[in-house]
């Protein structure tokens, strides 16, 4: 394997990270050839841990704001990477909910229709919809993130990341519980595969994983803090370096997997 990046020609590399206000905050790399982070998020006024990156960071983070469940949001988001940067290297789409209440259902009562869509249209309609508008971006990226082979025909230009969850593995539920949010992250997880697929055949080509980032400290999982020990519940600090160290092992042949924060290969 050559060295990270050798496809990108001395270029910058460019990420944009969805879902940055509720979910670990965008992974910052001092690496002068990591030229920029685009963070979004529903509302950036009220976004103040990113606003205070911005300030930490001048010129290396830009805030849009987007609403992955509005099709257009996405869609004008995109044109405004593409006219102010051209190209993309790493997208990372975290937006989730647990479920519109706050805590996932327990048993079938607690089953709503309304419950089971929104939750799918954040947590999986909303990725793939990223990937739509952004595919064209990644394909003209430079390969800026994980390992490029000696094989030109086997080279990256970017990678897709969906953040998945170890409850949406099918093959490791023993539990049951929590039916909007495991069916949510078992379709973005299917999303995931579909995507590694198509893109895979394109040139150039393009990776597509699901990364299960641990336990971590935010609002989604605050309400079951008590039942995690301490040692398993992760900072978003922790939780992103551990992604960040896969997704720079990542290349073609590492397409249309789940992988554990470890490195783990997760069930699907």
């Amino acid at each position: 394997m050559q060295a990270n990046g050798d496809m990108n020609g001395g270029h910058s590399s460019q990420t944009i990270v969805s879902g940055s206000h509720c979910s670990p905050p965008p992974p910052y790399n001092p690496d002068p050839n990591l030229s920029g982070v685009i963070a979004t998020c529903r509302n950036p006024d009220g976004a103040a841990e990113l606003r205070g990156l911005v300030g930490q960071h001048p010129g290396r983070l830009t805030v849009l704001g987007l609403d992955v469940n509005r099709e257009e949001d996405i869609s004008e988001a995109a044109k405004r990477v593409k006219e102010s940067f051209g190209r993309l290297d790493l997208i990372v789409n975290s937006s989730a909910m647990l479920h519109p209440s706050g805590k996932g259902e327990t048993s079938l009562r607690d089953v709503s229709a309304q419950g089971i869509i929104s939750t799918l249209t954040t947590n999986t309609v909303g990725p793939l919809v990223m990937a739509k508008y952004f595919a064209p971006l990644l394909q003209k990226g430079g390969g800026g993130f994980g390992q490029q082979p000696v094989e030109k025909a086997k080279q990256h230009s970017g990678i897709i990341v969906n953040i998945t969850a170890k409850v949406g593995s099918i093959g490791d539920n023993g539990l049951g519980g929590w039916y909007s949010y495991r069916m949510s992250k078992a379709a973005l997880n299917m999303a995931t595969r579909n995507l590694s697929i198509e893109l895979g055949r394109s040139r150039p080509k393009v990776v597509c994983v699901s990364l299960h980032p641990g336990t971590v400290n935010t609002d989604l999982s605050r309400p079951y803090h008590k039942n995690v020990p301490k040692e398993n519940l992760f900072s978003t600090e922790r939780s992103v370096n551990c992604l960040m160290s896969i997704i720079e092992t990542l290349n073609i042949e590492k397409t249309g997997k789940a992988y554990n924060w470890d490195g783990t290969e997760l069930l699907w």
